[in-house]
């Protein structure tokens, strides 16, 4: 049950593209308050505060990883740390899977594309 109502939240969301990266590492990402996404923003910290988060690294920025169907979700402010009462706006990030190494570590090298992909990838930690 818990999981048709992530993936119903999820798919009713308004996403928007990170034009910022669109050329290096796309993704998409909504606001907690602006687009009204405080329920997906609490099962979202609900998920990783049971554990079902995977640690990764972004050029060597630590964050947790939440993988559900082909994306991967993460905030950018850690579930500890966000008050969706304190009027701020939180990130909500999701991007398609690669499938390899970089959905766990991303390192100086890589810009997203197959053929960039380093020869030794990094350790997951």
């Amino acid at each position: 049950m818990e999981q048709l109502k992530i993936t119903h939240l999820i798919g009713r969301a308004p996403w928007r593209e990170a034009v910022t990266y669109r050329d290096t590492w796309p993704h998409e990402y909504l606001l907690s308050g602006k687009d009204g996404q405080r329920e997906l923003f609490e099962v979202v910290c609900a998920r990783l505060r049971a554990g079902e988060g995977v640690p990764g690294t972004f050029f060597g920025r630590r964050n947790t990883y939440l993988f559900i169907g082909d994306y991967k979700y993460w905030l950018m402010t850690p579930c500890d740390r966000l008050d969706l009462d304190d009027g701020r706006e939180y990130v909500l990030n999701r991007a398609l899977l690669y499938r390899d190494r970089r959905d766990f570590v991303i390192q100086p090298g890589d810009s997203g594309s197959p053929q960039d992909y380093p020869e030794n990838p990094g350790r997951v930690p």
